[in-house]
């Protein structure tokens, strides 16, 4: 029997509960991981409360990343041994593959090998900050030297990687505090790019802050307020707002391969660093997600087993 997270209703971290399953057998194209870290995600809270982009089959389970070692393959899987070190990248549904256990099965398509520079703590914690931000600013926006990309919520865990992946492809990253006045911080020239996870009353500062033909990708839902749209404005500037998040190159095995070299690139030359705020024990699993909750994180959020 293996130990799994699973809630009944959605609510508060406290409806989250342990419970012990049979061991999950993995289906052909599948990988059966004895996980050893799990990164936790803005998602899995939002996915709890019933506030994600797709609503959870009661009971459901969670968890969109983690780090372990390769316990079964499933038939027609190739390139993995048992024991190996891998990395979970999120492209699936919650309702479909889950990571909060002891035994996952997961799609071949969804793990990589870890880095050998990193510990497993630290690959639970890496691919979706970096692949959701190498995603919008590297592979579609095209970020490059000389651009300007302003960051909000840049103590994020995506926020982190956003700033790292800017400046190792030597643009000109603008991280944002809550006073910050985004008019003067690109000399007037203005921004090509923003890269914002909160939305709400501020959005329409970030579409003043933009360059002409500027664009500004919206990947999160933080601020529970409204989010205006200044119109006008955006027709003169001729803006591009964008709707963003990982799938657009995790659910694509020719560009996730493309981003998972880069960013490996970026690890082996230095310029590239996981940010871990805190490590929890599995056991401690509600209250990681309390902590998750208070925003006061800086970078990533891991449970270890």
């Amino acid at each position: 029997m293996a130990r799994i997270v699973e809630f009944a209703s959605f609510g508060a971290p406290e409806v989250l509960e342990f419970k012990d399953v049979p061991d999950p057998q993995p289906a052909a194209g599948e990988v059966r991981l004895r996980v050893k870290a799990i990164g936790l995600n803005r998602a899995e809270s939002m996915w709890r409360h019933d506030e994600y982009i797709e609503t959870a089959n009661l009971p459901a389970r969670l968890g969109y990343e983690a780090a372990g070692t390769v316990d079964a393959l499933g038939k027609g899987v190739e390139g993995f041994e048992i024991g190996e070190p891998v990395n979970v990248i999120p492209n699936f549904s919650m309702n479909e593959y889950t990571t909060y256990g002891e035994l996952i099965v997961i799609p071949v398509g969804s793990i990589v090998k870890q880095p050998a520079s990193l510990t497993f703590a630290e690959g639970a914690s890496v691919w979706m900050m970096f692949v959701t931000a190498y995603s919008a600013l590297l592979e579609d926006a095209k970020v490059r030297m000389g651009d300007f990309v302003i960051i909000p919520a840049a103590s994020s865990s995506v926020g982190l990687a956003a700033i790292q992946l800017v400046n190792y492809a030597g643009a000109i990253s603008i991280a944002l505090t809550r006073t910050s006045n985004k008019r003067k911080l690109t000399d007037g020239k203005g921004a090509r790019v923003a890269f914002d996870p909160v939305g709400g009353t501020n959005f329409p500062k970030l579409i003043s802050a933009l360059a002409f033909q500027g664009i500004l990708y919206i990947y999160g839902a933080l601020s529970e307020n409204v989010t205006p749209l200044p119109v006008l404005e955006m027709i003169a500037k001729m803006a591009t707002v964008k709707g963003h998040n990982i799938w657009l190159t995790s659910g694509n095995p020719d560009k996730l391969k493309k981003a998972v070299a880069f960013i490996r690139r970026g690890f082996d030359e230095g310029k590239l660093k996981p940010v871990i705020d805190r490590i929890f024990r599995f056991d401690e699993i509600v209250e990681a997600h309390r902590y998750l909750e208070a925003n006061s994180q800086f970078g990533k959020i891991v449970a270890t087993l």
